[in-house]
């Protein structure tokens, strides 16, 4: 009867027949035995016996009694002498109904002490491994030290590991280390933090000196919960000969550690002789406002310790492909890499605004530190490099004229005739470009740094010029917006961005317009038109524009994505952030987007004051229901940092270089702009 029940009940039953109790022992011993049903009515034992019996060879397995009436009054006592329960001959279903509970009790209980046993069978191993190693290995459970090997105890100079463990991990970094690490650990739990990833810090050494080590993150899964590993990667020291490094010493100033002006001059012209990865290369002098008052207050040999200070405030606002000089006297001469000169401005702002914040300290003199920017965005206006740097000299001398402390943009290239006749010569090109159908789309991925499940892309265009090489927007996008031509750009951009989207998984993409369609009254309509032609779902495009734009055109913005909204367009703010705290904007536009201006990105890793102007970016936007991303992510260090901050996405060379599509000029997304131009005269 109990065979043929269990097998109706789907159980793949292979049952033993014990009838005396001297069987008992040996049948429990020699079989894999998941369940015992006593039958009370006709087995010598009693329950308790029984379950005394089952306990010695395996506890876990359940006794599950049964007699041919069971009252309640019978199922309690039998529960208390052992059993799991008490069922009657007669109730078939109630049999199966318990024994089903019963296998699945334990079977799960059997595969959770499996679980722990290898938990704790890998904790061993964990342990094991971290103590044998050569290498520095932490674990950190909620920020706080869970374990540490002898070789991190060395590394940080700490006598007994009980001075560490349960102690933060932030007590042993540089305050502006604090940041990237506290992202990454958060990051590395998430899932997010990538393989053989390394984050740079700097870590408090008791000694007090503080060191730059590289670290490698990676989750793990113990008993007590998840935690991560921290390793110290080991840094790759190349010998180098002796004269290599008395000839690298001399291409350096003693004080600033930057090249001298001859060796930075050298370098400047093989920079500016090849295009930038991306954006343009900008030139900005630094100088010291009113240095003779310093050189009066902490003397002549001080002084050339405060120069030293502001060159290494200037480093660490520098990126690694910016390269910098002493050029003359106190002055400071930096070859930028920006998506834009206003950015290099910009850049100079806030070097001004954080020497506000500096303290100088040379023995027992403390001071403060102004200076004056000029910034100069590099064109092939400029006939040599003698203009480029003069423009840039006279940039900085507005700067000064106007007072000090602050940052000037050269405009001399806007304004100089040799300005129009470089744009009539990008005129003919983009013309011809217009002609010839020579644009295409290149796509930039956009990361989620909370989430991966939406597929979006920045779309950027590139212009192929009669030899067949791309041109960068920065080249050519700058003269199409002084001739009036980027609306019909624009317009190409939104077709394109419909194949793309036929052609790829992209959920969302993003495309830029310019004031020239934001002031355009049609640019709504015709975007329904071409969006009702190509039956497309327009939820997909995200229509970006800069916030500056914005703001100058408020009005027109407005009632642009009112008018997009309805077709179910998305809305983005680009380059958001650079004037802090305009929140308003963001309540009038409602943007579904904001994207953090990658210029705030370069000094976020070690600047609490940039870390909390972020963040209050990203929590006016969350309260807002606002998405935030940020702008030209270099590293791994800055990511870790926008993890810590809270924001949603992100882009730029650390997720992925652009990349260049549709190439194929059989596509019927290549209509031409002369084309666009021609249909909407008519």
């Amino acid at each position: 009867m109990i065979n043929s029940a269990l097998r109706d009940a789907g159980h793949a039953a292979h049952c033993h027949w014990v009838a005396n109790p001297n069987r008992l022992a040996d049948t429990l011993s020699a079989e894999n035995v998941e369940l015992l049903i006593l039958n009370c009515d006709s087995y010598a034992d009693a329950i308790r016996e029984v379950v005394k019996q089952k306990d010695r060879y395996n506890p876990e397995v359940p006794v599950i009694a049964m007699q041919e009436q069971a009252a309640e009054a019978d199922i309690e006592s039998a529960m208390r002498s052992g059993a799991c329960d008490l069922v009657s001959m007669g109730l078939k279903s109630r049999l199966q109904s318990v024994v089903s509970r019963e296998l699945r009790a334990l079977r799960v209980e059997r595969a959770l002490n499996s679980t722990l046993q290898s938990a704790t069978e890998y904790k061993r191993q964990l342990k094991d491994h971290m103590a044998a190693s050569a290498s520095s290995y932490a674990l950190v459970q909620e920020g706080i030290f869970m374990d540490v090997n002898d070789a991190w105890l060395e590394q940080f100079k700490v006598k007994d590991k009980d001075d560490l463990v349960g102690m933060p991990v932030m007590d042993n970094f540089e305050a502006e280390s604090q940041a990237a690490l506290k992202g990454a650990l958060v990051a590395t739990i998430a899932g997010k933090w990538q393989k053989d990833e390394k984050l740079v810090v700097k870590a408090h050494i008791d000694s007090g000196d503080a060191e730059e080590l590289h670290l490698e993150f990676r989750k793990i899964d113990l008993d007590d919960g998840p935690c991560v590993q921290i390793r110290i990667a080991p840094q790759l020291k190349v010998a180098e000969e002796p004269t290599k490094l008395v000839h690298d010493a001399l291409k350096r100033d003693p004080t600033m550690l930057f090249y001298h002006r001859a060796q930075f001059l050298e370098r400047l012209i093989k920079r500016l002789q090849r295009k930038p990865q991306s954006g343009t290369h900008c030139l900005v002098y630094i100088k010291p406002d009113n240095f003779g008052e310093i050189h009066d207050k902490v003397g002549i040999i001080e002084s050339e310790e405060i120069l030293a200070q502001l060159a290494e405030t200037v480093r660490k606002r520098m990126h690694p492909r910016d390269v910098a000089g002493r050029f003359e006297g106190t002055s400071i001469m930096v070859l930028l890499e920006r998506g834009k000169p206003r950015d290099a401005q910009v850049w100079g702002k806030q070097l001004i605004d954080h020497l506000k914040t500096v303290t100088f300290d040379v023995g027992n003199t403390s001071t403060h530190l102004t200076c004056s920017v000029g910034a100069c965005g590099f064109s092939e206006v400029f006939g040599s490099l003698e203009e480029f740097v003069a423009a840039t000299v006279d940039a900085y001398k507005l700067g000064k004229q106007a007072g000090g402390g602050q940052s000037f943009l050269s405009e001399s290239a806007d304004e100089d005739t040799k300005q129009r006749e470089f744009d009539a010569i990008w005129v003919k090109h983009l013309k011809a470009a217009l002609m010839d159908d020579r644009f295409l789309l290149a796509q930039l991925p956009i990361a989620g740094l909370r989430s991966d499940s939406i597929q979006m892309y920045d779309l950027l265009v590139r212009m192929i010029d009669e030899q067949g090489t791309s041109v960068l927007p920065s080249e050519f996008l700058p003269a199409a917006e002084r001739n009036n031509m980027m609306k019909n750009i624009d317009r190409w951009m939104l077709t394109a961005a419909i194949d793309f989207c036929s052609k790829h998984e992209a959920d969302r993409v993003f495309v830029r317009l310019s004031q020239q369609s934001i002031t355009d009254g049609t640019t709504a309509a015709w975007m329904e038109q071409k969006f009702d032609e190509q039956d497309f779902d327009c939820s997909r495009i995200v229509i970006q524009i800069p916030e500056q734009d914005a703001a100058k055109h408020i009005k027109q913005t407005k009632e642009l994505v009112k008018q997009t909204r309805k077709l179910g367009v998305g809305f983005a703010l680009q380059h958001y952030g650079i004037d802090q705290e305009r929140f308003q904007i963001l309540d009038i536009l409602k943007p579904d987007y904001i994207k953090i201006d990658g210029e705030l990105m370069h000094t976020l890793m070690t600047d609490n004051s940039m870390q909390d102007a972020v963040s209050k970016i990203v929590k006016a936007a969350q309260k807002r229901n606002i998405k935030t991303i940020a702008e030209r992510v270099e590293n791994a260090n800055a990511m870790a940092v926008l993890f810590q901050l809270g924001l949603d996405f992100m882009q730029g060379h650390y997720v992925h270089e652009p990349e260049v599509v549709l190439q194929d000029t059989d596509s019927g997304v290549h209509t031409t702009l002369e084309e666009l131009s021609a249909a909407q005269a008519t």
